[in-house]
């Protein structure tokens, strides 16, 4: 961008700040107005960021912005000023462009800006500037904590905040083409900082516990500072090359020295002794050229070895969603001079800071205080300075705040978010897999530490070495994370730099769990078992257990006893029921299941000849279950309660199946619910460990070509990274008795480019495993001629078994359990219902053959005889949908996300969702989505809802709307979570008193529009009716419902919706307050049909209003009140009765038997309403069914069906 095409107000701008003569700055007087110009002229530039940009192209800040800031620091609020513009002028590119732009155009400012900040870095290169910031630096700093001032603090922010802009520019390796040991723009730069003092302040804030606040920056600014720099090189910086050094060069110098002679060699074979010209035409014999007849070679034959069909034509363009990840991380020598002060700065922040740090940035992370993926500056601090310290004297005292169990737990649990996060977000999966390498190395360098502090000669270090690796190797979560990084290594975003991480720190770990093994002799590790959770089976019999007794004779024999117990308890004190509790409100199992639960446990005291138990028990479950008298009535005799538990000692009762049956018949039926996959629970439980087994789970394919895929670069690979690649292969092969595993075609073809390279010699280990694998390879050849077909597939321990054994010996004698053959007449019956059922849609066609089958078989049999009799193609066409899903796609979201909002105002939010959601997931799954997408803030906004239907009735509208609203309020109270109500009981007993003192009677919506009528609110209530009214017009013309936000345009309005009164009409005509944190005004809801609006509507009419638009009716004498309004009367009063009842007996202040009988019979009115959660649509009709039949008929509580939100771990 040229000078002429910039702004003239930002050019004038720019020309008032001052001008420079020769080496002084000479400042304008509106110099600081023209600053803060610039600061509001940058916070509102467009998406290309020309202000930016024209400001970079006029180099604003090398000529006018850094002089001032050196000559004239004396004047604190220009010094301030200029100070927060290089901020914003240095503010990274990402930053500005949030990402790395796709178009072109946007794509061309982002690097135009990336320039001018690398042109920025490079004028921050002296002494000058940093010796400013690191004076104004030291003189804040000296300031106590009650003398610094707020602005100070700011001061102090910004400027770290600069250094860190200033060092996080990334280097232009195309401009600057610097060779290692020669000092490029950063290392000027980090000169100058160590010139200027400002590496001791930093060492200063990293070690002073007054100055934690600024820990997050300091760690930021060192991780930048040692961005390019290698710890095990910078740890021998100064020591002289070491012997192992000199080796290494000297081996990678002879490679070299081989290969140029052998090409030297191949070029003078190549040198004909004749003219080109008459180099002579070959015919190659089995050969084949583009037609049938066999290739014509016109080279000569020295040239033969290098022919190949690929010779002159494109190559196939690889597209850039499939190329692999490039290579972000480099590192060089700096010079030695700087080498030489980080390597001194490496040292005091380990002996002073590091611990103390590392501590507070821990913590900051835990109380969640940093900013987002601030973790990977403290993962990269644990892995460069753990591993300079393990390099240059390891003393394992100066990391031991990371060096602990829990430390390993934090990496191990980032590193797993990473890993899930890289296979959903697919957009930003190089981002993720970018943390995911820092997180590997951080666990790799914990690895590296533990396994150096077992060979101190320290016992304690060692002991403590001990106790690591005890709880690391016992925890499988540790064990397995290895497995799930081979599996899902994906090269188009992790670089092979990840892939040689992972494979070195694999190494690492199995030597030292091998070794670990060895000495131990035996280790017990944590085992995790996925168990599906199936229906409980009842059977039709009893089951007997032990030596209880079972036959009708047996049970008529050990009556009397307990008939005798049971009279003496009987009539004994009253047996104490709190400590017997039938029932658990917060378990998994239905109401249903624990009364039938209850009822065999009673039984199974009498059997067990503990009467007192029973009998405690069976008064207990009575209280819990009154209804249906299943438990005896509330009345019943002690003579009829001895003969009760009689019937239930000789009932057949239905038990549930021992454990032995149970995990029997799950393994019976592990293979066939595949359809249960996400209702997985997790058994935990010990084993004896054991190394082989462990190892076999390594042998897999994508092992296998993860590590081919790394030895493809075996030349440019270091000798310890081949020697990884090579023990982990050989393990498989040699330890397992795998080497069908490595017969690959890929890998046969690097073999003989390893064993044809001139340098072979320096491949060892390589050569001597290559010809190994080679020898077995032919070995099995000679027997089994297939294995060169199978040299083309990548292979399973099954195939690899096959190879060896012979194919079909897996079916033959895999299985001692053979399923049972199937007769012509089946095979007919199975054709006859898959062709009768196959085209019916909502049913599963397995299922119903399954149903009509009269052999009964399982799943996996009738899948495959149909797959085997050729009615179906393969096994996976009759896989059930939404079984295996287990990551969400952005699509999905975006789908959960709109049915929310389109069911969030209906009864069953969570049930309407589960019918329409395409991908089908459990209930759980869904639940847990919803609150990780913050579409709801709790668990009970997705309770299932009572619909209040305004049935007709002769009473007046506004009394029949109160009724219903009263009764909601009431359920309301009792959906709400334990937790809540327990904490709710203080007030509860407050309010008790003011309940009493309002009377028997509670205010109706027509008696609060009228109280608030007369205070004024008229014309609040007229624009409430309007609304109503008009909400329900618009349902009946669109035929569908939606919640209606009230919005109040007027001021009058808006008061009144601020009242409390009229919030209380509000909530009495059914109007739903604003959900938390998400909505800001009040909702008709969708619920209400427009005939109910009218009604609540008419409810709000004024008395004039009424007296003029409905005839008047016969007047009554005074005092006199009707029949009707005497029960709707004596309905409130009963109503509000029942309610401070329970809420007196919920306080303690009413004892059990101090009721009357009117107030029992209250309390068992209200039973059935304090018994509703979660209940469904259907009980509606029966509730209502139930209010209006004759009082005389006892209360029953009918059988609810309760929908459960289950929350447990599924495992994906």
């Amino acid at each position: 961008m040229d000078l002429h095409m910039m702004n003239c107000e930002l050019l004038a701008t720019c020309s008032a700040l001052g001008y420079l003569e020769g080496d002084t700055y000479h400042k304008e007087p509106d110099c600081l107005e023209s600053v803060k110009d610039l600061i509001r002229y940058l916070r509102h530039e467009d998406d290309t960021r020309n202000v930016r940009q024209q400001l970079g192209a006029a180099q604003i800040l090398q000529s006018d912005l850094l002089p001032i800031l050196t000559q004239h620091r004396q004047d604190k609020p220009l010094f301030d000023a200029v100070i927060r513009l290089m901020v914003n002028l240095t503010q990274p590119a990402l930053l500005c462009f949030g990402s790395v732009p796709k178009e072109p155009s946007l794509r061309h400012h982002f690097l135009q800006v990336l320039a001018y900040l690398q042109a920025y870095k490079e004028a921050f290169a002296s002494e000058k500037a940093f010796g400013v910031l690191s004076e104004t630096l030291y003189e804040l700093l000296q300031l106590g904590w009650e003398e610094r001032q707020e602005e100070d603090n700011l001061l102090i922010e910004r400027i770290l905040l600069l250094v860190r802009n200033i060092l996080h520019v990334p280097t232009d390796l195309d401009q600057e083409k610097r060779i290692d040991n020669d000092a490029s723009v950063h290392d000027q730069l980090l000169w100058a900082i160590h010139l200027s003092g400002l590496d001791d302040l930093l060492l200063f804030l990293a070690s002073s516990p007054a100055e934690q606040q600024w820990s997050l920056h300091v760690l930021e600014i060192v991780s930048l500072v040692f961005r390019d720099q290698n710890p095990e090189q910078l740890a021998g910086v100064g020591q002289g090359r070491l012997a192992q050094e000199r080796s290494t060069d000297v081996a990678e110098l002879e490679v070299f020295r081989q290969r140029e002679m052998a090409e030297k060699k191949t070029r003078a074979f190549q040198r004909g002794s004749r003219h080109s010209r008459f180099g002579g035409s070959y015919i190659v014999q089995g050969l084949k050229s583009i037609g049938e007849r066999d290739l014509i070679f016109h080279k000569g034959l020295h040239n033969l070895q290098n022919y190949s069909s690929d010779l002159g034509k494109q190559p196939r363009r690889v597209p850039k969603r499939r190329q692999a990840a490039r290579e972000l991380s480099i590192q060089r020598r700096s010079a030695l001079n700087v080498r030489l002060f980080l390597r001194d700065f490496c040292s005091e922040f380990l002996e002073n800071c590091y611990n103390r740090l590392m501590g507070s940035v821990k913590d900051h992370l835990l109380r969640e205080k940093a900013q987002q993926h601030d973790e990977t500056y403290y993962m990269w601090a644990l892995a460069f300075f753990m591993a300079f310290n393990r390099a240059a004297s390891f003393r394992p005292g100066l990391v031991s705040e990371t060096l602990s169990v829990r430390t390993f737990h934090f990496i191990e649990q980032n590193l797993t978010n990473y890993y899930e996060m890289m296979l959903t977000d697919r957009k930003e999966a190089a981002s993720w897999a970018r943390r995911m390498h820092l997180a590997l190395k951080a666990y790799q360098e914990l690895l590296a530490t533990v396994n150096e502090m077992d060979m101190s000669l320290d016992e304690a270090v060692r002991e403590s070495s001990r106790i690591i690796k005890n709880n690391i190797f016992y925890v499988m979560e540790y064990r397995e994370l290895f497995l799930a990084l081979f599996r899902k290594f994906d090269e188009r975003c992790q670089p092979r730099s990840f892939l040689r991480d992972l494979v070195e720190t694999t190494h690492l770990f199995l030597k030292m769990l091998e070794r670990f093994c060895r000495s131990r002799g035996n280790l017990v590790v944590q085992n995790k078992r996925k168990k599906r959770k199936k229906k409980k089976k009842v059977l039709d019999r009893p089951v007997a257990s032990g030596d209880v007794p079972s036959g009708a004779g047996a049970l008529e024999a050990v009556w009397p006893s307990l008939a005798e117990q049971l009279q003496c308890c009987a009539r004994g004190p009253e047996l104490s029921v709190d400590s017997v509790v039938p029932f658990d409100a917060a378990s998994e199992v239905s109401v249903e299941e624990q009364r039938a639960e209850a009822m065999v446990r009673i039984q199974d005291c009498l059997l067990a000849g503990q009467a007192p138990q029973a009998l405690a028990l069976l008064r207990s479950a009575r209280e819990v279950w009154p209804e249906g008298d299943v438990f005896g009535p509330q009345d019943i005799s002690a003579e009829e309660e001895i003969q009760l538990l009689k019937q239930i000692l000789c009932a057949p009762l239905p038990r549930q199946q021992g454990p032995e049956e149970r995990g029997a018949e799950e393994e019976e039926e592990e293979d066939e619910d595949e359809e249960e996959e996400e209702l997985q629970a997790v058994q935990v439980s010990e084993k004896e460990f054991n190394f082989l087994d462990y190892l076999k789970r390594f042998a897999s394919s994508a092992v296998v070509r993860a590590c081919v895929l790394l030895l493809r670069s075996y030349r440019q690979n270091s000798a310890h990274t081949n020697r990884c690649v090579v023990k982990l292969l050989h393990r498989l092969a040699h330890d397992l008795r795998m080497e069908g595993l490595l017969f690959q075609l890929s890998l046969f073809c690097l073999f003989n480019r390893l064993l044809s390279d001139p340098a072979a010699g320096a491949y060892k280990e390589l050569v001597t495993f290559a010809k190994y694998i080679l020898g077995k390879f032919f070995a099995l050849a000679a027997v089994n001629q297939k294995a060169f077909v199978e040299l083309l597939f990548w292979k399973n321990t099954a195939v690899v078994r096959e190879m060896a054994e012979g194919y079909g010996s897996l079916d033959g004698g895999s299985s001692s359990r053979k399923p049972p053959m199937w007769s012509p007449e089946e095979e007919a019956q199975l054709q006859e219902l898959y062709l009768a059922h196959r085209d019916v849609e909502g049913q599963d066609v397995v299922d119903i053959i399954l149903a009509h089958l009269k052999t009964p078989r399982t799943r996996k049999q009738v899948i495959h005889h149909l797959v085997r009799l050729g009615l179906a193609d393969s096994v996976k066409d009759f896989q059930r949908k939404g079984t295996h899903i287990v990551l969400w796609t952005e699509d999905q979201e975006l789908e959960l996300q709109r049915l929310f909002e389109e069911f969030q105002d209906s009864d069953d939010v969570l049930g309407h969702i589960m019918k329409n959601i395409t991908a089908k997931r459990s209930r759980a799954r869904i639940v847990e989505k919803l609150l990780a997408l913050g579409l709801v803030a709790e668990r009970r906004e997705l309770y299932k809802k009572r619909r209040k239907k305004l049935a007709p009735s002769s009473l007046p509208n506004g009394e029949e709307s109160q009724k219903d609203f009263y009764q909601e309020d009431l359920e309301e109270g009792e959906n709400r979570p334990e937790a809540e109500s327990d904490e709710d009981e203080g007030k509860e007993e407050e309010d008790s008193e003011a309940e009493q003192a309002a009377g028997s009677s509670v205010l109706s919506a027509e008696t609060l529009g009228q109280s608030l009528s007369q205070e004024g609110f008229s014309a609040p209530l007229l624009w409430l009716q309007s609304c109503l009214i008009r909400a329900a017009d618009n349902r009946e013309e669109d035929g569908c419902s939606q919640a209606v936000p009230l919005v109040p345009l007027t001021e009058e309005n808006e008061e009144a919706m601020e009242n409390e009164q009229f919030q209380q009409l509000l909530r009495k005509l059914g109007v739903r307050p604003p959900a938390s944190g998400q909505e800001t005004f009040w909702r008709i809801p969708a619920k209400l049909s427009p005939t109910q609006l009218r009604k609540v509507a008419a409810s709000l009419s004024q008395p004039e209003e009424e007296e003029e638009l409905q005839p008047g009716p016969e007047p009554k004498v005074p005092g006199e009140q009707g029949p009707e309004e005497e029960h709707q009367k004596e309905h409130r009063a009963q109503a509000l009765r029942a309610l401070l009842l329970a809420r007196k007996k919920k306080a303690g202040l009413v004892s059990p038997g101090g009721e009357g009988a009117a107030g029992e019979k209250e309390q068992l009115k209200m039973a059935p309403r304090k018994r509703q959660l979660l209940d469904s649509d259907e009980e509606q009709d029966e509730d209502e069914g139930r209010n209006k039949a004759p009082e005389s008929r006892a209360p029953e509580i009918l059988k609810k069906k309760r929908f459960q939100i289950e929350d447990e771990d599924e495992s994906d």
